[in-house]
Formats: structure tokens, C-alpha cells, sequence
């Protein structure tokens, strides 16, 4: 009768039902059933002139047997997918070989090219038993290794996705930052993805291949970028993608080229009274990072070398309050030891704020930390050490932890962020050229107590309550403001005054005349009340950098507050401190700058 049978088949919830009823009502239904009825298209409404009996199959309602019998009526068959749902890949087998004496992949194979969800095609025979395994093995290999986000058939080149990857991966082994991946890079980068070296031979074919097809793939007798990704493609064209996946997975990408959640944040559950450091190696690779991306060897960073060190991140993670947050040379410009404190305050405030700031150390070190062949260990154990709780270290009065926090909390315009800055020894005059949105409500620095170098994180308290947990808290007053004093006074006895955590008064802009205080005590007065220190001179309106002896106190404090109100009252001490802290500085600054002159 010339009449066409359509048979709407695939699996569920893709809309085939939806398909026929909008046809019909010729408006899309609200109310969808789990299979529409059997309808016939008449002949003259459509195109052709020929009726078509149209058949929908739902799964919940049919077998797999009527399913079969449908199918051997139709006439054509519509499959029907959600274009929304991940694609699956096709493979195209062409069966019973052996009943023909041609191929039929000259037929196929411009259709393969011309659909880029269809991996790959084979004939086989079951009969003879032809391409059986084959026909398996690249059934496994299209899930496993799939060439949809790597290539496009159809410009015959990798997708940009893919060559953004590629060119991490490239910038993370060029461990010299010169560009050109020399025969030691290349063989870490091939132990790294595949577990074994190549030979010398092995590596000359392999550059041999690109100089063939290539002016500027090698230079240098290195491979470059260009060459690194010719090598990739020329991979996937030849069908080897599983090369290509092994060492995109290698470096932590998924099947959609995005970097595993647990790749770049691992969970670490952090107990209450315990905090997060970076340990030796981490320090130790963090090092070779600066040394790698500081090219001029100033011992600082400037904006293009900060550029480049954040290369292979999907974006910038240091803002302009870095600046403001860690010590700078005169250009202001990161150091060295700056750049080394803004990890460390990094490391202990991401963990304590769940990871809320997305420029953790896990990130870095993540995605730069092949370069130190961290492969198959635990991050958390590589990266950082969970500190003892507090409580052990008070009983035992004595601690192996490295970073302390300073909390400073005062009236508005006492100085706190004033004393903030002066720990990064900026003076009045340099404080006055700071932009207000530049601005940050942390300072992290180097002290020395004992000989023994620490981090003393400073940091501002804008807000009352808020997280107060420290290790010593500092409460600011102006001494030229008569009222103050007060503040500092009614923030200890509401928060402070039956803590554990060692307090000191800070008598801000010594440098001013000292006003009366209008409050019932004096501060010298409400501290011998309280047991605390004496309140502490402190100005920053100097010509030179500030006198830090006063952050070597708050360290010391922060270190023994058993000793906060016994031995650290003694003038001896402070002096036995700030001595020791002068001349572990000088020492540890002169053999820094010799190792700088051999390197």
C-alpha cells in the first residue's frame, strides 16, 4: 500500500512519547502517558502522499520480545535521545562478513568521519569468528577512552578543551620554566604518567617524529609546547587515545577535562584546638616554585613572574590585599619570605574556614606538585601537619607548633590596622600611600623566639562576636583619645577575663601626648588589677621601619601562656627574647643571601 511503519524506540524519560502527542495536538502536553496509542498519519497531510502508522514503546509497558516483533515490521526505526544527557559513544559493526567477498568500510568510514559520536567502526563475522575480541576490546576502549572531548574529526585538530589541559600538563614538567621539556624532563614526565623511563634511543624517535612534521616542535634538542601537543594529536589520530587519557588522568582530570573536587580540595576533618601547617617538604616545594619563577633573582616577585607562577591555574588567586597582607621590597613587589608567609596563612585559615577561600595550598600544590613527585601519596599528608591540641600542649607546657594567630581588637581609630602594617615593617608615611580597597585584615611575618623561627599571624577583629580563637590577644588603645581606653577595658572583663588566652595592652601613637583616660582605673592600674602586663608604648610614626620587638613578645606569649603571668613579666626575659630574636635574624639573613649567591 505503500504505507510507512515508524518505530519510536530508546530508553526512558528522552521524550519519544512527547514527540508523537505534540505532533497530533500540535501542542506540547502537559500531562504525558507512559506510551501514546498506535496512530496513522493519512496520506494527504503529509508531504509524500503516504499514510504512517506510528508506533511509540515504552519499557515499563513492553518486553524486550515485543519490542523485537515491532521492530521486525517497521520500516524505519527513530531513536530517540535527551540532548541534554551525556552522549554515549556509538561503535558501527557491520556483521556477517563472511557472507561477502568486499568491505563495506569504504561506505562507512565517511560516516564515522562525518558524526563525531561514532568512535570507531569493524566488521566482524560470528561465524568465522572475526574481530569478535576486537569488536569488545573497542567497545571498552570508547568508554575508557573516548575521543569526543579530546578531538574534532571534523577540523581535524584537538578540541580547545583539550589543549588547555595539554598545556598545564606542558608548563607543571617544564620544571626549568624555559619552555622546552630537555631529555630529564621528559623522562620524569614519562615515570610520572607511565611508571617506567624512556631509553635515549626511544627519545630521539620520539623528536625525530616532530622535527619531520614540524619547524618549531623541538628547539633546543628540547620539545616545546607546539611539539608537545602535535605529539598528543598525532596520538589520537592514530587511535592510541588511551595515551593521551593516561596522562590527562594522571594529572587529576575527569572524562569532561574538569579537575577532580577531591583532587584539588581532599577532606580534612580538623579537631577543635587543633590547627593546620605546612610541613618540610611542602616548604621545600614551595621554594623550588619561587626559585623557578623568580628569573632575575631579586629574591621578590613582580607582577609578570606572579603572572607566570599562576600559569597553570584556571585563574589568578592573589588580589592586590596580598601585598598588604605579607612583606614586600621597596617596588612592592612579594619576597621571598613573603611569598613563603602567604602559603602559610593560607594553609592555616582555609582548613579552619572549610575551604571557603578557593586559593588553598591543596591547589597549588596540586596542581604544581608533580614537579616533586608527591604521585600516590596522600595530599594532607604531603602538604601539611595537623598541629597538637591546645589542651595537650598547656598540660605539657610546651609546643612543636609553628604558626601562632594574634587577634587585635580596639576602639575605632586606635591603630589596630596601623600595627597591623608596622609588622611588615611599614612606618606612617609608607601606611599613608595603602589604598583603601588594597587594604587586608591580615599580617603574617617571621619572629624569632629562643633562636626558634615562627609565623605570628596578625589579625584584625572588626566585629564583636565573632571568632575570637587565638593564641594572644591584643586590645589597642590611643593614648591621645580619652575614651579609648574604655573599649579595650570592657572587651576583656565581657570576653577575656576568665580565658586562658594571654592579653596584652597596647598603648597606641606613643609618639602623642598621653590624655587621662576617662574609665574608674587607669589602663597601668585595670592591668595590675587583672594580672597582666603593664599596657606596651607602640608607635609606628618613625622615620625607619618600626621596632618589632613587640610582635617577639606577642610570639613569645602565644608560645608559653603559662608563662603569661609568671616569668614574662621579667624584663630579663624580653631581653634574654628580643637578644635572641637579633641574632638569629642577622645570622639566618646572611646565610640566605650566601645560598642566594651559589644558586
Amino acid at each position: 500500500s505503500g504505507a510507512g511503519r515508524e518505530r519510536q524506540v530508546f530508553q526512558s524519560k528522552v521524550g519519544k512519547t512527547s514527540l508523537i502527542m505534540s505532533l497530533v495536538s500540535e501542542e506540547f502536553p502537559d500531562d504525558v502517558p507512559l506510551r501514546a496509542e498506535e496512530i496513522t498519519i493519512p496520506a494527504d497531510v503529509t508531504p509524500e502522499r503516504v499514510p504512517t502508522h506510528i508506533v511509540d514503546y515504552s519499557e515499563a509497558e513492553q518486553s524486550d520480545e515485543q519490542l523485537y516483533q515491532e521492530i521486525s515490521k517497521a520500516n524505519v526505526i527513530c531513536i530517540v535521545y535527551s540532548v541534554n544527557n551525556k552522549k554515549v559513544p556509538l561503535i558501527l559493526v557491520g556483521n556477517k562478513s563472511d557472507l561477502v567477498e568486499h568491505s563495506s568500510m569504504e561506505t562507512i568510514l565517511p560516516i564515522m568521519n562525518q558524526y563525531s559520536d561514532i568512535e570507531t567502526c569493524v566488521e566482524c563475522s560470528a561465524k568465522n569468528l572475526k574481530n569478535i575480541s576486537e569488536l569488545f576490546y573497542y567497545a571498552q576502549k570508547a568508554v575508557l577512552h573516548p575521543t569526543g572531548p579530546l578531538y574534532c574529526p571534523e577540523e581535524k585538530e584537538m578540541k580547545p578543551s583539550c589543549i588547555k589541559s595539554l598545556t598545564r600538563i606542558f608548563k607543571v614538567s617544564d620544571l626549568d620554566n624555559d619552555g622546552i621539556l630537555n631529555d630529564k624532563e621528559l623522562n620524569f614526565f614519562q615515570r610520572t604518567c607511565f611508571n617506567m623511563p624512556l631509553a635515549p634511543q626511544a627519545l630521539e624517535d620520539v623528536k625525530n617524529v616532530v622535527r619531520k612534521n614540524m619547524t618549531d616542535g623541538v628547539e633546543d634538542n628540547g620539545l616545546t609546547l607546539k611539539g608537545f601537543l602535535f605529539l598528543h594529536t598525532l596520538f589520537i589520530q592514530r587511535g592510541r587515545h588511551e595515551t593521551t587519557w593516561t596522562v590527562l588522568r594522571r594529572f587529576g582530570y575527569d572524562d569532561d577535562l574538569e579537575l577532580h573536587q577531591e583532587y584539588l580540595f581532599p577532606l580534612l576533618k580538623i579537631p577543635a584546638d587543633c590547627t593546620t601547617e605546612l610541613n618540610h617538604n611542602a616548604y621545600l616545594f614551595l621554594q623550588s616554585v619561587f626559585d623557578k619563577h623568580d628569573k632575575d633573582r631579586d629574591c621578590a616577585l613582580s607582577p609578570e613572574e606572579v603572572k607566570d607562577l599562576f600559569k597553570v591555574f584556571p585563574y589568578m588567586p592573589w588580589g592586590p590585599d596580598v601585598n598588604n597582607t605579607v612583606c614586600t621590597n621597596d617596588q612592592g613587589w612579594i619576597t621571598y619570605q613573603g611569598y613563603l608567609s602567604q602559603w602559610t596563612l593560607t594553609t592555616y585559615l582555609d582548613v579552619q574556614r572549610c575551604l571557603d577561600v578557593r586559593d588553598y595550598v591543596y591547589m597549588l600544590v596540586k596542581y604544581l606538585c608533580i614537579g616533586v613527585n608527591y604521585c600516590g601519596l596522600s595530599v594532607t599528608r604531603v602538604v601539611c601537619v595537623l598541629t597538637r591540641n591546645k589542651r595537650i600542649d598547656l598540660q605539657k607546657k610546651q609546643t612543636q607548633r609553628s604558626v601562632f594567630r594574634c587577634n587585635i581588637l580596639g576602639a575605632r581609630g586606635s591603630g589596630k590596622t596601623s600595627f597591623l602594617q608596622a609588622f611588615l615593617g611599614r612606618n606612617l608615611l609608607k601606611q599613608r600611600k595603602i589604598r583603601e580597597d588594597h587594604k587586608s585584615f591580615y599580617s603574617i611575618n617571621t619572629t624569632y623566639v629562643y633562636g626558634q623561627e615562627k609565623y605570628l599571624l596578625v589579625r584584625l577583629c572588626i566585629s564583636l562576636p565573632e571568632d575570637l580563637a587565638c593564641d594572644v590577644v591584643c586590645l589597642v588603645y590611643d593614648v591621645n583619645n580619652p575614651r579609648s581606653f574604655e573599649y579595650c577595658a570592657k572587651v576583656y572583663k565581657q570576653y577575656f577575663m576568665d580565658s586562658k588566652t594571654p592579653c596584652t595592652m597596647i598603648a597606641s601613637k606613643s609618639d602623642l601626648h598621653e590624655a587621662r583616660q576617662h574609665y574608674s582605673l587607669t589602663p597601668l592600674d585595670f592591668c595590675r588589677k587583672n594580672k597582666l602586663h603593664p599596657p606596651q608604648p607602640w608607635t609606628c610614626n618613625t622615620v625607619d621601619a618600626p621596632n618589632k620587638d613587640l610582635y617577639t613578645k606577642l610570639t613569645t606569649m602565644a608560645m608559653y601562656p603559662h608563662m603569661a603571668q609568671a616569668d614574662l613579666k621579667s624584663s630579663t626575659f624580653w631581653l634574654r627574647a628580643s637578644v635572641g630574636a637579633t641574632v638569629f635574624a642577622v645570622l639566618g639573613f646572611a646565610m640566605y643571601r650566601a645560598i642566594l649567591k651559589q644558586r
